[in-house]
């Protein structure tokens, strides 16, 4: 019998590149899942990887060109790409897919939330390993399988697609109209990235106060026990799972409809963080008629104030638009008026850009660019004035801390979000090094601290 060992057979590598929203990423997440779960070896790098796959944005043009940019340095560097996401179900001038038009050489394009097609187009050109199954997949969350995040916090996505067709927007028409996951599904997915070591779950999709619409909000089951599908009882329940780990449960992309009141009362208890994401993107009722936005500014402004009654810890982050086709100075004054009244904490602002196949490109009185420049930097102005003198108003206060980043365990200091603070959209918690000797510091823990100054958009805090 021969003594030599036939060679280990190598494992196919997956190059993979997440580009865009949250929304994408979590689509990320699954494709990600499927291909440990079959065996494949994955990479955040082109070299050395048997194909690559990037998944896309292509909502605005800053991000479409950075999505073929990236396609094709793909191409350059590796030679082998599959392309999914939203850019993948973008169609040229003359009727032609984008993709394929512009990168002519790539393996497969598909749209977004496509994982099997994915899995497809990788199969067809890069095998899968003979017995996927030995090993249990790596640095997974069991069921909720492989996240890109940072282990302590998580995306969870519980709808894809919009049903509202606002002129500015093109989304319905790349990741169609709303489509509710099964609650069973989504409430056992937070239950095992709890149970993994989650400390913080953001609730994502287009639309989260529609969650069940689609499906008239019919009873599911979970752990034995009926739950509606609608949006209350799923954070209801999603606080309730949260509890007994101690870990945050915070709200985006939450349209301002009154059944968002029956909330607030679990924000004020604590059972879910009093920080709502809510998409407003103008205040003047003749803007928001021209966007075809679901609401008036008058019932939003009375919808906030109404919460901030209910609840008064609740911060509220938004999105605007200024320079939309046709608006005038006094409807933009009126959006600074807004934003003043309504003491948005925290609110970001983009100047209209035409999207391509976007209804609003067809709207008379298009303003010019630098115009559009030019109110967006007056809005921020105004903005973050609002914001500082919030941020302002908590110092000598006491918070909980998610500590993000301690190097040394937090001898020197540290990183961390307060309930005020979604990642990487809103500011950061500047942790001082400890008075303590013994106090120490660990990513993905809570820590205690006093918070002794404001800077710019982020707080300075001792941690106690």
């Amino acid at each position: 019998m021969s003594d030599v060992l036939s060679p280990p057979t190598r494992v196919p590598t997956v190059g993979f590149v997440s580009l865009g929203c949250p929304k994408a990423l979590t689509d990320s997440e699954l494709i990600l899942t499927q291909l440990s779960a079959e065996g494949y070896q994955t990479s955040k790098t082109f070299q050395g990887a048997d194909l690559v796959i990037v998944n896309t944005c292509g909502f605005i043009d800053d991000a479409i060109k950075e999505s073929l940019d990236t396609i094709g340095e793909a191409l350059a560097e590796n030679g082998r790409v599959i392309v999914t996401g939203c850019l993948g179900a973008k169609t040229a001038d003359n009727g032609d897919n984008m993709v394929r038009q512009m990168h002519p050489k790539v393996l497969a394009v598909t749209g977004p939330h496509a994982t099997q097609e994915v899995m497809d187009a990788v199969h067809v050109n890069l095998p899968k390993p003979h017995d996927p199954f030995v090993d249990l997949v790596p640095n997974s969350f069991g069921v909720a399988g492989i996240k890109l995040t940072p282990r302590h916090y998580a995306y969870l996505k519980i709808s894809e697609g919009c049903n509202h067709r606002c002129t500015f927007c093109i989304i319905p028409s790349m990741r169609g109209d709303l489509v509710s996951r099964p609650i069973g599904d989504v409430l056992t997915e937070a239950r095992a990235l709890f149970a993994g070591g989650v400390k913080e779950l953001l609730v994502i999709s287009q639309d989260t106060s529609a969650y069940g619409v689609d499906v008239k909000y019919r009873t599911g089951f979970w752990d034995g026990k009926p739950v509606k599908t609608r949006m209350l009882e799923l954070v209801q329940t999603l606080g309730e799972i949260a509890e007994p780990y101690g870990a945050w449960v915070r709200l985006h992309y939450v349209y301002p409809y009154p059944s968002v009141d029956d909330i607030l009362p679990l924000m004020a208890s604590g059972q879910v963080l009093p920080y709502l994401d809510v998409p407003l993107q103008h205040s003047h009722p003749d803007v928001l008629r021209r966007m075809k936005r679901p609401a008036s500014g008058e019932k939003n402004l009375e919808r906030l104030l109404k919460w901030r009654e209910a609840c008064p810890e609740i911060v509220i982050r938004s999105t605007f638009i200024a320079g939309f086709p046709g608006e005038t100075e006094e409807e933009f004054e009126h959006l600074l008026d807004f934003i003043r009244e309504a003491d948005i904490d925290r609110a970001g602002c983009f100047a209209y850009s035409a999207v391509n196949g976007a209804t609003a490109n067809a709207l008379p009185g298009m303003l010019p660019v630098e115009l559009r420049e030019e109110r967006r930097a007056r809005f921020m102005a105004v903005a973050e004035a609002v914001s500082i003198a919030k941020l302002q108003r908590r110092v000598g206060s006491t918070m909980q801390i998610l500590v993000d980043s301690a190097p040394g365990m937090g001898k020197k200091g540290g990183l961390g979000r307060s309930y005020a603070d979604a990642p990487e959209i809103d500011g950061v918690v500047r942790l001082l090094p400890p008075e303590k000797i013994s106090k120490t510091l660990k990513v993905g823990e809570f820590t205690k601290a006093r918070i002794v100054a404001a800077q710019g958009h982020d707080l300075v805090a001792m941690p106690i």
